[in-house]
């Protein structure tokens, strides 16, 4: 069962502190959602996670199963079994989306464990009919012309591919029709299982009235502040986050709007 271990983890982007000590535990077989309002921190938490450059990690530690996720280069994070779907997908031109897909497969399973042609092309048609699909976009660039709708779908079509560890949805339901939404939400519970944990980054309760958390966390001012059931996510849509601060005596947010 895989386990992704956050302890007091504190991250800064150009000299300003934004993480101010989150400790989370993810483990196989469990779905976690964050919530909160804009700038407290939760996209730089996906960011840091995942390696990214610009987010500066100056204390704490990010494991998967005992493994440093610090010390590892952004490739070998993903290799070791991170996935993160990204608010805004890039675009990649000359590349197919199959392409894409067998060659970030094969990267992952190593050399002399390839996956062959005859069972790739078998797992994506059955991948692509289950999200509802073209099956052109197989053969159109990696995202070029895409809609907002089919870049989600297709970021869950490379997670189902994948197989990941530990998957991270940063605000996977942005943008979704109710229709979408609904295919969208379908590939994530169809992971579901004890070998695949997820972490998922979301403004609204409607994401989860189709992919029901076992678990919702609350961000603030850099750090969780309070974790419920899914529950916590029903009295956040209808109550907001002022009953939060007023019960913790938080005051109004001084983190900066994330970039």
């Amino acid at each position: 069962m895989a386990v992704l271990t956050i302890k007091d983890l504190h991250v800064s982007v150009e000299g300003k502190e934004i993480l101010k000590g989150v400790n989370l535990e993810v483990k196989g077989g469990e779905i976690h959602a964050i919530m909160g309002p804009n700038g407290t921190g939760k996209s730089t938490l996906s960011s840091a996670i995942m390696g990214h450059p610009k987010y500066e990690v100056t204390k704490g530690s990010i494991t998967l199963d005992g493994q440093d996720v610090l010390e590892m280069e952004v490739d070998e994070r993903a290799r070791a079994g991170l996935f993160l779907a990204m608010q805004y997908p890039s675009e990649i031109s000359g590349v197919t989306n199959a392409d894409f897909l067998r060659a970030a497969i094969n990267a992952r399973l190593g050399e002399g464990n390839e996956i062959s042609l005859m069972k790739f092309i078998r797992k994506l048609d059955e991948k692509m009919e289950f999200l509802e699909m073209n099956s052109d976009m197989a053969h159109r660039y990696l995202n070029e012309g895409f809609s907002g709708g089919e870049k989600k779908r297709n970021e869950i079509l490379q997670l189902m591919m994948l197989e990941p560890k530990i998957a991270i949805l940063d605000e996977i339901d942005s943008g979704l029709d109710i229709d979408a939404l609904k295919i969208v939400s379908k590939g994530v519970n169809e992971m579901r299982s004890s070998d695949f944990g997820c972490l998922i980054i979301t403004h609204y309760q409607r994401l989860l009235n189709y992919i029901t958390p076992d678990y919702v966390h609350v961000m603030m001012q850099g750090r969780i502040v309070k974790s419920g059931g899914p529950e916590l996510a029903q009295r956040l849509e209808a109550e907001g986050y002022d009953w939060i601060k007023k019960e913790l005596g938080i005051e109004e947010e001084t983190v900066e709007q994330e970039a």
